[in-house]
C-alpha cells in the first residue's frame, strides 16, 4: 500500500469509529429531551427517572464521540494538506462555525443539565437539555455543509487554481446539502430510537420495572417510527438527486455498466470490475426509472457511457468507484432500513398490549436490532464517500492530488495503527460502558414507606 492508500485507510477508520457515536447523540438527546418535557407537562415522575437513566447512556457516549471527533480535523493537517490548501478558503468557514456556534452550544447546556438538577426550575432545566439537542443537530448541519461541498460544489470561483467563497446562501443552501441532512438527522434519531426500544424490551422480558420501560419504549416506538417515514422519504428524494449530480455513483451502485431507457433495478448482480461486466444480473424491468424519476420511462446513464463522458470532460484516468462496494453497502443499508421499519410496528404490536405479555425470547430480536442502524450508518456512508471517488471535490480535485505529498508512508502506518489501536480500545471502553449501564437497568423505584421513612 502506498501514502494515498494508507491515508484513505486512516481516515476511513477513524471516520467509521467516530460515526458509531455521532447518530446516537442525536437521537439519545432528543428522546431524552422528549422524555424531560413530558415530565415537566405532567409531573410524572417516572419520566425524571427516564431522563436520567436514558441521560446517563447519552453522557458515556456523548463524551467518546467527541474525543474522536477532534482527532479528525488535525488528519486534514497531518495526511492531507494538499485537500486543506485547495479547499480551505471554503472548508474552513463551516467548520469554525461549529465550533463557535454548536459545540460551544453544547459544552455550556450539558454542564447545566448535568449539574442542574434540583438547582433549576424544572422548565429552565428542561430548555438546556432541549439545548443539547439543538447543538448536536447544529453541529451536525455545519459539518454537512463543508461535506455537501465536496459533493456538489457551489457558491465559490476559482483563483489562482483554488476555489474561493464568494456566494455564503449557495454554500448552506446547496441542493445537496437539502436531502443530505435531513436524511443524516433522521438517521440519528433511528439510532437512538432502537437503543432505548432494544435495551427496553431486554428488561420487559425480565419484568423489571414493567412501568418504566414501557414508557420508554412508547416514546422510543413513536420516535422511531416518524424517522424511519423520514429516512426512507428523504433517502428517495437523495437517491434521485444523485442521478443527476452524480450519476456514477447511482450507475456503481445498481451495477448499471450500459445506459438503459427505461432503466431496470438490480435484484442480483455480480461484477467482473476488471472486464467492465456483469457476470450474474437479475433485474426489474422498468424500475430502476420509476426510483430516478417517478415515471416508468426514463434514461439511467451507465458506467461505460459516464467513463467516456468523464474523460471527454476531465482528460484521461479511470473515473469508476468500486462498484461492489457501492453496489452491496447500498443494498446493506436499504435492507436494514425496512427491516427495522418492519421491526418498529412489532414494537408498536408490543406496547399495544395492555399487561405487556412478552414472554417468547424472539422478542430479543428487538434487542438483537439496536446493531441495525449501525449497519446502516456505515454503509450508507461508505457508499456516500467511496462512490464519489475518485474526486475528494466532485470535479475540481482528485483524491490522489489531496494527499499531503512529502510523508513518507512509513509514518502514515505508524500513525494509522496507532490510531487503530486507540480507536479501538476507546471502542471497547464505550461498548463496556454502555452495556454495564444498560444491563444493570434503572434502580427499583422507591415503595410508599421508603419515601415515608425518608
Amino acid at each position: 500500500m502506498d501514502a494515498l492508500a494508507l491515508a484513505r485507510s486512516q481516515f476511513a477508520i477513524t471516520t467509521v469509529y467516530h460515526f458509531f457515536f455521532v447518530p446516537l447523540t442525536i437521537g439519545l438527546s432528543l428522546i431524552t429531551a422528549i422524555m424531560e418535557t413530558i415530565y415537566v407537562r405532567k409531573g410524572d415522575e417516572t419520566y425524571k427517572r427516564m431522563a436520567k437513566f436514558w441521560g446517563k447512556l447519552f453522557l458515556i457516549n456523548f463524551a467518546v464521540g467527541v474525543v474522536t471527533g477532534l482527532v479528525q480535523e488535525f488528519q486534514f493537517g497531518m495526511n492531507w494538506s494538499e485537500y486543506s490548501r485547495f479547499v480551505g478558503d471554503i472548508f474552513g468557514a463551516p467548520l469554525a462555525i461549529e465550533g463557535l456556534t454548536a459545540f460551544f452550544l453544547e459544552a455550556t447546556f450539558i454542564g447545566l443539565w448535568i449539574f442542574g438538577w434540583d438547582k433549576l426550575s424544572k422548565g429552565v432545566h428542561a430548555l438546556a437539555i432541549w439545548m443539547v439537542a439543538i447543538g448536536t443537530t447544529v453541529s451536525a448541519l455545519w459539518i454537512l455543509v463543508a461535506n455537501s461541498f465536496m459533493h456538489y460544489p457551489v457558491g465559490y470561483v476559482m483563483v489562482d487554481g483554488r476555489p474561493m467563497l464568494n456566494n455564503f446562501a449557495e454554500l448552506i443552501f446547496n441542493p445537496h446539502l437539502m436531502t443530505q441532512f435531513p436524511h443524516t438527522i433522521f438517521s440519528g434519531y433511528v439510532t437512538g430510537a432502537f437503543f432505548v426500544i432494544g435495551i427496553s424490551v431486554f428488561h420487559l422480558l425480565k419484568k423489571k420495572n414493567v412501568d418504566f420501560y414501557a414508557k420508554s419504549l412508547k416514546v422510543a416506538s413513536v420516535v422511531a417510527l416518524i424517522s424511519i417515514g423520514g429516512v426512507i422519504l428523504v433517502g428517495h428524494a437523495q437517491a434521485q438527486l444523485m442521478v443527476k449530480q452524480q450519476p456514477m455513483k447511482m450507475a456503481a451502485a445498481e451495477g448499471l455498466w450500459d445506459s438503459e431507457d427505461p432503466a431496470s433495478l438490480s435484484l442480483i448482480t455480480i461484477s467482473d470490475e476488471e472486464a467492465g461486466e456483469a457476470t450474474v444480473d437479475v433485474r426489474i424491468p422498468n424500475a430502476l426509472s420509476f426510483l430516478a424519476y417517478n415515471t416508468f420511462t426514463g434514461e439511467v446513464r451507465g458506467i461505460h457511457q459516464l467513463q467516456e463522458e468523464y474523460e471527454e470532460l476531465y482528460g484521461p484516468g479511470n473515473y469508476v468507484p468500486s462498484v461492489m462496494i457501492a453496489y452491496w453497502s447500498f443494498r446493506i443499508m436499504v435492507g436494514a432500513g425496512f427491516l427495522m421499519a418492519f421491526l418498529v410496528l412489532v414494537a408498536f404490536f408490543i406496547w399495544g398490549k395492555k399487561k405487556f405479555k412478552i414472554q417468547s425470547k424472539w422478542w430479543y430480536l428487538l434487542t438483537a436490532a439496536i446493531a441495525l442502524p449501525y449497519l446502516a450508518n456505515t454503509t450508507g456512508w461508505l457508499l456516500t464517500e467511496t462512490g464519489r471517488q475518485p474526486w475528494v471535490v466532485y470535479g475540481l480535485l482528485k483524491t490522489a492530488d489531496a494527499v499531503s505529498p512529502n510523508v513518507p508512508k512509513e509514518f502514515v502506518m505508524a500513525s494509522l495503527a496507532v490510531f487503530t489501536l486507540l480507536y479501538g480500545a476507546l471502542m471497547v471502553v464505550d461498548v463496556y460502558l454502555m452495556v454495564k449501564f444498560a444491563r444493570a437497568g434503572v434502580e427499583d423505584e422507591p415503595s410508599a414507606a421508603q419515601v415515608k421513612a425518608s
